[in-house]
């Protein structure tokens, strides 16, 4: 299991509010069988009808912290949403707020998404877009995110903050490393020796 403690590299500002799934990732992108290119078409819509979109910036290409605005990942519940941003190369998010289901996603996928005050993320956004080259470290044992020498708290559920520093938030990987329980368990059951036998 791994655990995630920070999360460091440059940051793409996107300081919106109200920003859905559908932005995130368009409809037409659910009916993949495997999330496995998703990545490249992050709003893709977004992109499409602004040039200038911070996505389509080759400065904040290869950016791994998101900086973005109040209610982030509102709209429909679809994982397709972070599994994009992921596969983009965005391993934390920092916005004033988040929809409840699309934060549940980001933690189940190991990304943290961390609350900032508006004008704490004004200050990062503007850090940035003056220097893209700059670090910014989320960092979820000191709870703060951090740019050089400006240092802003953040907050999220302690649940969540615990599973990842914890390293519990990978169900799958759990469920791995407990193969040869599983396997014991399910000798025992007698609807199961029938599927063994066959």
């Amino acid at each position: 299991m791994q655990r995630m403690t920070s999360v460091s590299g440059r940051a793409v500002p996107l300081v919106l509010d109200d920003i859905d799934t559908d932005r995130i990732i368009p409809a037409r992108y659910l009916r993949c069988v495997t999330f496995e290119g998703l990545g490249a078409h992050a709003f893709e819509d977004d992109r499409k009808q602004d040039p200038s979109h911070p996505f389509n910036d080759p400065r904040y290409q290869g950016a791994q912290v998101l900086l973005s605005g109040r209610n982030f990942g509102c709209g429909s519940s679809r994982e397709h949403a972070p599994q994009s941003l992921m596969r983009w190369g965005i391993g934390a998010v920092a916005a004033e707020s988040f929809a409840e289901i699309f934060f549940g996603n980001c933690t189940s996928l190991g990304i943290p998404a961390v609350c900032v005050d508006r004008a704490s993320l004004e200050s990062l956004a503007s850090a940035v877009q003056a220097d893209p080259t700059r670090v910014v470290t989320v960092d979820l044992e000191a709870l703060q995110v951090r740019c050089d020498d400006l240092v802003v708290p953040c907050t999220m559920p302690e649940e969540a903050r615990q599973s990842l520093v914890s390293g519990q938030w990978d169900f799958l990987g759990q469920l791995l490393d407990g193969a040869a329980q599983v396997r014991e368990t399910a000798d025992r059951l007698p609807y199961m020796r029938q599927f063994a036998a066959g």
